[in-house]
């Protein structure tokens, strides 16, 4: 199978098989998902909302729905966590999902991330780093690789140019790129007016396909993308535990393939 990176060597798939305790024959079969949850933890998620985000992660690992998902791929599924906001941090590295005790040892790493210092919104830098530095260190092949992206704003820190060519960047690796925008009420109902801005970013406009945009027509025009691509909305972030269980289990299980 193919990865972000180009496809797996036999040295890369048995040092895979080492780390992660599996028999050279499982790393070699590979999963059907590899699934990237990227996080925004930039200036507007203060501490109640960072750790909601954080909580809602784990009890969707937890979810009896999304265990019955992970578990009816045959080995499991590759899961990682990137956080972002001036830069991106992978917080939780490549792990196998395959039972409900990994799932349970993976939302415990989820609960235990610090929180990440940062003030900007930048969309872009993470797209960057998942393509350069996430996807290439994936352990084992994967038959789809799907980035799920949430957060409450517009990337405030790249031109429209330099966005779209990370963007494509990304897609072209053969990724999914999926969209879970935080809506609240009052906050960024229409967005880009206005907008906070990264020093630097200069004076050229936001990447904004329309004059008033909401936060989710942002993200269909701007972070959604690939093969079977979605966007489901959580209803502010006390909805996000709600929105990410739907979407996990429509994104480990291909429904909307």
């Amino acid at each position: 199978m193919r990865t972000g990176s180009g496809w797996l060597c036999r040295g890369a798939l048995r040092a895979a098989a080492l780390i992660l305790g599996l028999s050279p024959a499982v790393a070699a079969e590979g999963v059907a998902t590899a699934l990237v949850v990227s996080v925004d933890v930039s200036q507007s998620v203060d501490d109640t909302r960072f750790r909601l985000q954080m909580e809602g992660i784990a009890e969707a690992l937890e979810d009896p729905s999304v265990v019955g998902a992970i578990t009816g791929n045959p080995g499991g599924i590759l899961f990682a966590m990137v956080t972002w906001a001036d830069r991106a941090n992978l917080a939780v590295g490549w792990r196998r999902i395959a039972s409900r005790a990994d799932a349970a040892a993976t939302a415990a790493l989820v609960r235990a991330t610090p929180r990440q210092a940062g003030e900007f919104t930048c969309l872009g830098q993470m797209f960057r780093t998942v393509t350069a530095g996430v996807l290439p260190a994936l352990p084992m092949p994967a038959e789809r690789v799907v980035i799920d992206v949430s957060g409450d704003g517009i990337d405030n820190c790249t031109d429209a140019d330099s966005l779209a060519d990370a963007h494509q960047a990304l897609l072209d690796t053969g990724a999914t790129v999926n969209g879970l925008p935080i809506l609240v009420p009052g906050e960024n109902d229409v967005v880009g007016a206005g907008a906070y801005r990264a020093p630097g970013y200069g004076l050229r406009a936001t990447p904004l396909p329309q004059e008033r945009t909401s936060l989710e027509q942002w993200y269909r025009a701007h972070v959604i993308g690939g093969p079977g691509a979605f966007l489901l909305a959580a209803a502010g972030y006390g909805d996000f535990s709600r929105a990410l269980r739907r979407k996990f289990v429509i994104e480990i299980s291909a429904l909307n393939r």
